[in-house]
């Protein structure tokens, strides 16, 4: 038996295997490859790493990480907004609800411009 990346019968003779010719290996786009005795040597082009295990190239730089963080920014923004809208409606409707429990008890004592006469619950026969 020969060893991998040779052919033959083991005992009389064991020739090398050309995997680029075959096409066993080095079959990405970006490849390039370059038979060696017993084995092959694959490079990808530009700033690409070849890996070997998956017969595949893949980039050098970190531009998944980049768009997984830019996403990340993304939603921070958006709850950053909705966390600033809740907190407007939140300080309206205390504001209006401050207004109006003022306006109820100034009322107690006193008209105001937009009540015509405050109720007097005092019996007209007691005074």
């Amino acid at each position: 038996m020969c060893p991998p990346g040779f052919k033959g019968d083991g005992v009389k003779s064991c020739e090398d295997i050309d995997e680029c010719k075959d096409k066993k290996a080095c079959q990405c786009p970006e490849c390039s490859c370059k038979d060696t005795w017993g084995s092959y040597d694959c490079t990808c082009s530009g700033d690409l790493l070849y890996i070997r295990d998956h017969d595949t190239c893949i980039s050098k730089r970190a531009t998944e990480v980049r768009s997984a963080w830019a996403a990340v920014w993304v939603i921070l923004a958006g709850l950053a907004l909705a966390a600033g809208g809740a907190y407007m409606v939140y300080k309206y409707r205390l504001k209006s609800y401050m207004d109006s429990e003022i306006r109820a008890i100034m009322a107690q004592y006193m008209p105001l411009d937009s009540q015509a006469e405050v109720p007097n619950h005092v019996s007209e026969e007691r005074a």
